[in-house]
């Protein structure tokens, strides 16, 4: 693991994949169940350290206080609200959902080297229903299909479930299946969201 842009991923990508799987199962979505309970959308984020891939916290989507709290802005807001925490260069960021412009700008500005999503921008809009990312990367920015730059000068990203395709059969396999498990924890979380959007004061729901 280098420095700032040019993160590698670890040499056993199993345990690496597994864990950041374990995470959002375990650490992330409850959290998520409670607050789109209340009306946020079904986006969170976790820091786990580089070193042991240990939790540091977890945090999910806070729009009903404040549209800026998107899943990543609320995991890194609640860090900053550590009274001790470690640099940003010795964390993984994991997003449940590939983040959008806001987000993508958030984790630059806070000196992350990478960070790591289950879904993409293209399930956003089309399992979940919430379009804003690619639309906002089109209309803001021009980018055709929110194609950014996924390996720049301030950090590299990638897809688990890319990821997860690339191992052999039998190592994909196990992963491949939480992977769907999890997503069909996020359906039900979606639907819970989606009953209440209508009724929201998010700006853009």
């Amino acid at each position: 693991m280098n420095s700032r842009g040019t993160f590698e991923l670890p040499r056993d990508r199993v345990r690496f994949l597994f864990r950041l799987l374990e995470t959002i199962e375990f650490e992330i979505v409850p959290l998520t169940a409670r607050g789109v309970a209340v009306g946020n959308k079904v986006f969170g984020a976790a820091l786990l350290r580089k070193s042991d891939l240990s939790l540091v916290l977890a945090d999910t989507n806070n729009e009903t206080a404040n549209p800026l709290w998107h899943g990543e802005i609320q995991c890194l807001k609640s860090f900053y609200e550590m009274e001790e925490r470690p640099g940003t260069d010795e964390l993984i960021f994991l997003s449940t959902h590939e983040p959008c412009s806001l987000c993508l700008s958030a984790i630059t500005w806070a000196g992350f080297d990478n960070f790591f999503y289950l879904f993409s921008h293209e399930n956003s809009r089309d399992s979940f229903a919430i379009p804003h990312d690619l639309r906002i990367l089109g209309e803001v920015f021009h980018l055709e299909d929110g194609q950014y730059n996924r390996r720049n000068a301030y950090w590299s990203c990638w897809s688990i479930r890319d990821e997860i395709e690339c191992l052999a059969a039998t190592e994909r396999r196990p992963l491949k299946e939480r992977a769907d498990r999890l997503g069909k924890l996020y359906e039900v979380l979606s639907e819970t969201y989606q009953k209440s959007r209508n009724d929201s004061a998010i700006p853009l729901p």
